[in-house]
């Protein structure tokens, strides 16, 4: 990594032609460390253009919980040449879309337009994001918004339930806490606060500026140059990927959230690989055939043969240093210890001997199938753009994804399977939402699954 990291510092003042397969993707690093990355893609009449910024909930103490969100929300409320009204007039103006989303690692900008209305896309989501004014006003009005979002979210048991999860597996550590905050620390923040984080952590050199659609690199370059002017002065390098291994102040357990819901609603699942680990093409194979679509070991068993539920899935999250391997299932809450123990029995299984070279054969055409279908809009080319630059620090094209999906075979995936799912102890977390009062009215089957 300390190598990677050296050369990427040694290009950043040159423009580079990477390989994109059916587009061409090219990279610059201007004045302060802002990144251009843009692929040109033939026969489209549009352009999506996103300004990444490496901030997400991760970076924020616990006193100004959920900033980065807030920030989100409050940025689109006027610069210092527009108000919230204006920016919304222009981009409704051409038939775009302008919008954002944080996460627990960075924060995304973004703008879809018609190609010929780029220089607008640019103009538009730099302003948002340098020239933000974060009035006294506006952040009170964002407060009352942000608090409604948190609310809509704990009406919503699945939504609710896998933040609980997170936090149960991510004990005391950033990566576990929510994106949105939690009503005393969005209640508690302060304008002063907020704008002290917005100007420490909002610089060009955490930035990425990523566009997909009928564009040219040139003329991007030259967009962002006039729209940005003397902010790009600055003589900072672009911020390398983040790396290390996340350390966490407990073990996971299992958290029970009071919820009078119809359905009893479990997610359980491990520690797994961040994305900088090499197995993590061979986490992707066993997550869909695990979990990922109806022909998995888990849809097959809990619903095709026993009838058990109606939604259960597996996915996976991976963040610079840490991650996670989890089940989700939605079921009767009479029925919650057969399920849990359905899916202990699939996982102890799959621990034990692995999976069928067949299976592993369809896991893999459902990700490459998956990932070519996806890159068929601009939105989702700039995100893989803006994803690659931030998380890796270069750009992987969609032909050596697909190679590394090849490459894995049954015997890796068997490898993996024994290292995430046998005797999963201290590694383990479960997380249920339902009608129970207590943890001791849980059935016993959720605490075998974690032994």
């Amino acid at each position: 990594m300390a190598r990677q990291i050296a050369g990427h510092l040694q290009k950043i003042n040159s423009t580079r032609t990477l390989d994109a397969g059916p587009g061409v993707v090219r990279r610059t690093v201007l004045p302060g460390g802002l990144r251009v990355v843009t692929e040109s893609v033939p026969g489209v009449r549009s352009a999506t253009l996103g300004l990444w910024v490496g901030v997400g909930s991760r970076d924020e103490q616990p006193k100004v919980a959920g900033a980065a969100h807030y920030l989100e929300h409050l940025l689109f409320k006027g610069t210092e040449r527009r108000d919230a009204t204006r920016i919304a007039e222009e981009i409704d103006a051409v038939g775009g879309e302008m919008n954002a989303f944080t996460s627990k690692e960075h924060t995304c900008f973004y703008a879809q337009v018609l190609d010929e209305d780029l220089e607008l896309a640019v103009d538009l989501v730099t302003d948002v994001v340098f020239a933000a004014t974060c009035e006294d006003r506006d952040v009170d009005t964002e407060r009352r918004v942000v608090l409604e979002e948190i609310a809509m979210r704990d009406d919503d048991p699945e939504d609710l339930l896998h933040e609980t999860f997170v936090e149960t597996i991510l004990p005391r550590h950033p990566l576990g806490r929510s994106v949105l905050g939690t009503e005393q620390s969005i209640t508690d923040l302060t304008p002063a606060a907020l704008r002290s984080f917005y100007r420490r952590r909002y610089q060009p050199h955490r930035m990425v500026l990523a566009v997909a659609g009928n564009v040219e690199h040139k003329d991007v370059v030259r967009l962002v140059r006039s729209a940005l002017g003397d902010r790009l002065s600055a003589s900072d390098s672009p911020t390398p990927p983040r790396s290390g291994k996340a350390r966490f102040g407990r073990s996971p357990g299992l958290a029970l959230h009071t919820d009078e819901t119809e359905q009893a609603h479990l997610m359980l699942g491990v520690r797994a690989l961040d994305r900088h680990d090499e197995r993590r093409s061979t986490l992707s194979v066993l997550n869909a055939a695990l979990g990922g679509g109806m022909s998995s070991r888990l849809f097959q068993e809990v619903r095709e043969r026993r009838g058990l539920a109606y939604q259960v899935y597996s996915s996976v999250a991976s963040y610079a240093d840490a991650g996670h391997l989890d089940v989700y299932v939605g079921c009767q809450p009479d029925r919650l210890g057969e399920v849990a123990g359905v899916v202990g029995e699939v996982l102890a299984e799959v621990a034990e001997n692995g999976l069928t070279d067949a299976e592993v054969a369809r896991a893999k055409g459902q990700l490459r199938g998956g990932l070519v279908l996806g890159l068929e809009d601009t939105a989702s080319r700039m995100v893989r753009l803006g994803k690659n630059e931030l998380n890796y620090g270069r750009y992987e094209s969609v032909s050596d994804t697909v190679a590394r999906i090849d490459a894995v075979t049954a015997e890796d995936v068997a490898d993996l399977a024994r290292a995430l799912l046998r005797r999963p102890r201290g590694r383990a977390a479960v997380a249920v939402v339902g009608p129970y009062a207590h943890t001791d009215e849980l059935p016993d089957e959720l605490h075998e699954v974690m032994a």
